[in-house]
């Protein structure tokens, strides 16, 4: 991947509990420029949002504890200056149109299906970004 700068200067929190797939979505998003945050766990992730609103939020869905639709429910519950309009996405192995539109209904902006190809993560996200400029 030959990294375009396209994110340089975003802040953004990765929610996954793989740590395989945790290490791939930060070093492609810190190779295009970001600086990225990534946590196991819908609770890991209140706490940095308590302190932090990042720019780009993206969650798994399968999470220990608390799934990612129960915790983009609760986000999207905070009021806006709390971060509860940062833009989303799902990034996701359940991929059928049911846990889309799910995703969708349930508060993300878009949802993605795992694995996802670098230079594509990186489009989705530059993408969401100049689209959802809340």
């Amino acid at each position: 991947m030959e990294p375009s700068g396209t994110l340089t200067g975003l802040d953004i929190l990765v929610v996954e509990d793989d740590n395989d797939t945790r290490f791939f979505i930060t070093t492609v998003l810190e190779m295009d420029g970001a600086k990225v945050i990534s946590v196991i766990s819908a609770d890991a992730a209140r706490k940095v949002l308590s302190e932090l609103q990042p720019d780009v939020l993206i969650s798994d869905i399968g999470l220990p504890g608390e799934d990612g639709y129960t915790f983009i429910r609760k986000f999207r519950a905070l009021k806006q200056k709390n971060g509860g309009r940062v833009p989303a996405i799902a990034l996701t192995a359940y991929t059928d149109s049911e846990a889309r539109i799910r995703a969708l209904e349930g508060g993300f902006d878009t949802h993605v299906s795992k694995p996802v190809d670098p230079e594509e993560l990186v489009e989705i996200v530059a993408s969401l970004v100049a689209c959802c400029n809340w």
